[in-house]
């Protein structure tokens, strides 16, 4: 999920004013989009709106204001050379297209109208494609995760797949939104993706499909432990986490599992009020860094529903971005013991900037840090105890880094 990320939204003043306005993700896929779109990212602390985060330039070394002769020369140059039609539409987007992605950073990129309305249907868990997270390496488009249930899963897909083509269209640097609104379309309709694996091609024809995804699911297991899963990091998981939170809390629960496991991120407002459920007001959560320099601490804010209760962190290759923070955070912290295997690794931090034009600009404005100063930038979080799960535990629907987690809860 954008990733984007980490892969949600968040916003300035943790409230939300707009839909995309001030919104920070932590997620990846931008990425975390779940390949309708994916979803997600989230990060945030920034003013927002059409300039107002502008003004507080990082590169301060940039001129005020760009020189577009040579912008005016190549265009006349197509008006009066290019045999057809020019449409300004057109060229206007690919301006503001190719301006974001000058920046090099796979996660700073510019979003039409059309694609920052779809991003932001997308933020609410319903979508019609295929059920998978994205991200972007430097020229590859990869599969984060396939979402549970859903026909990229059920097709085989696997996470770190990358997708060679596209209905037969190379998807080699292409940009992440394209790869999204190439895959995504009315359910029922089929896309047929070419995936390179451990050097291997494989063919897929996928039929897209309605989804709908909620954000935490809950339930208490057998030994009175109790289980958490949450799938991305929304406007509403924070309460319906701090729910399920209370329920186990009255059932006077023996454990508790988090399971962040194939989470691409989201709003980096929720994975902070998430991990607030374990820890006391004022514990450091994340740091934000420009440069090295930490702009802004983001800390707890309770209810710590849950503290002092025995909890495991379920990860795994797909959990990025704010799914990261919150493990790291509780880790940190020692609140949390973590299980799985290493998370995706994105410890940067995006911000929505809506622009006049009805589009959006993704922007990366900072690095974040573990409290105990760590960037997980293509490192990710080694858990305590890793476990993997087999080809062979999948087709016998076993879950051993689960039941590693029930075992050691039962101790």
């Amino acid at each position: 999920m954008y990733s984007e990320t980490p892969d949600r939204q968040f916003e300035v003043n943790k409230k939300t004013k707009n839909k995309l306005s001030g919104k920070i993700f932590v997620g990846v896929v931008v990425a975390v989009l779940i390949f309708i779109f994916g979803v997600k990212v989230g990060e945030g602390a920034l003013p927002v709106g059409p300039d107002s985060a502008l003004k507080q330039s990082v590169s301060d070394d940039s001129p005020d204001d760009l020189s577009y002769k040579e912008v005016e020369q190549l265009y006349d140059a197509l008006r009066n050379n290019f045999d057809g039609k020019l449409k300004t539409n057109s060229l206007l987007e690919g301006l503001k297209d190719g301006l974001a992605g000058s920046t090099g950073d796979v996660y700073t990129e510019y979003l039409s109208p059309k694609e920052a309305k779809a991003f932001d249907e997308d933020l609410n868990g319903t979508f019609s494609g295929i059920g998978a997270e994205l991200s972007k390496d430097e020229q590859s488009v990869v599969i984060v995760a396939p979402i549970s249930g859903f026909p990229a899963e059920q097709a085989g897909l696997k996470p770190q797949d990358i997708i060679a083509e596209i209905d037969g269209e190379s998807a080699f640097d292409i940009g992440l939104t394209e790869a999204v609104n190439k895959i995504r379309g009315p359910a029922g309709t089929k896309v047929k993706l070419t995936i390179i694996r451990d050097s291997e091609r494989l063919e897929f024809d996928i039929a897209r499909a309605q989804i709908t995804i909620p954000s935490v699911e809950s339930e208490i297991l057998e030994g009175n432990i109790g289980y958490l899963q949450v799938s991305r990091f929304s406007e509403d998981t924070y309460e319906l986490a701090l729910e399920a939170a209370r329920d186990f809390e009255k059932s006077n629960v023996k454990g508790v599992i988090l399971d962040v496991r194939s989470n691409p991120g989201g709003l980096l407002d929720a994975a902070v009020d998430l991990s607030g459920i374990w820890l006391d007001p004022g514990k450091v959560v994340l740091e934000e860094r420009r440069d090295g320099v930490t702009v802004d601490t983001m800390t707890s804010s309770g209810p710590a529903t849950l503290k002092g209760i025995p909890t495991v962190v379920l990860i795994n290759e797909g959990s990025a971005s704010a799914s990261e923070i919150v493990a790291g955070a509780l880790k940190d912290n020692k609140a949390a013991t973590l299980i799985g295997q290493k998370s995706f690794g994105k410890g940067s931090v995006q911000q929505l900037v809506n622009l006049e034009d009805g589009g959006v600009l993704k922007v990366t404005i900072a690095r974040w840090y573990t409290p105990d100063g760590r960037n997980l930038d293509k490192d990710g979080i080694v858990p305590d105890k890793k476990v993997k799960i087999t080809e062979e535990d999948t087709k016998n629907e076993r879950d051993p880094q689960r039941q590693s987690a029930i075992n050691q809860l039962k101790q």
